[in-house]
């Protein structure tokens, strides 16, 4: 197997969701990323059915879904970003908006509450660095677990 790119699979992870999923091929380092409707042609196989810019997909989707040699990434769950949000939020016991933060992580529509609060507080760009972080930290495990080069 080839080295792969950890910023590949950061990105591959960063597009994670119910909605969207990522695996890559063992044998050549390549990622391939689908959504369940691209998931669901691929499996039924009435590709010509398929819209014309989803067709040249569905052979790499048919492969992830069926062999071996395609592993899954990592999906939202296993990531855990409310982790990280919870972590960020407790990062600094000095920062007078620990508190703030720390209330919009719990409850309904914390991801948006965080959000709003990163951004009313000027607090975006450190936790979008912090989130990269994390997420190379996610991706390294899962190429270490999984016995794959990366670079």
């Amino acid at each position: 197997m080839p080295v792969v790119s950890l910023r590949d699979v950061v990105e591959a992870l960063d597009l994670q969701s119910d909605e969207m999923c990522s695996y890559m091929d063992l044998d050549t380092g390549n990622i391939v990323t689908f959504n369940l409707e691209e998931a669901n042609f691929a499996r039924r196989g009435d590709w010509e059915n398929a819209p014309e810019w989803m067709r040249p997909e569905l052979p790499k989707i048919k492969r992830a879904l069926d062999e071996d040699r395609m592993v899954a990434l990592p999906d939202r769950f296993h990531i855990d970003e409310w982790r990280m949000m919870q972590e960020f939020a407790l990062a600094d016991e000095q920062c007078q908006c620990r508190r703030e933060l720390e209330s919009a992580v719990h409850g309904d529509g914390a991801f948006r509450r965080f959000r709003d609060a990163i951004g009313q507080l000027g607090l975006e760009e450190a936790w979008y660095r912090y989130r990269e972080k994390q997420y190379e930290q996610v991706a390294r495990g899962w190429l270490e677990d999984n016995g794959i080069a990366y670079r």
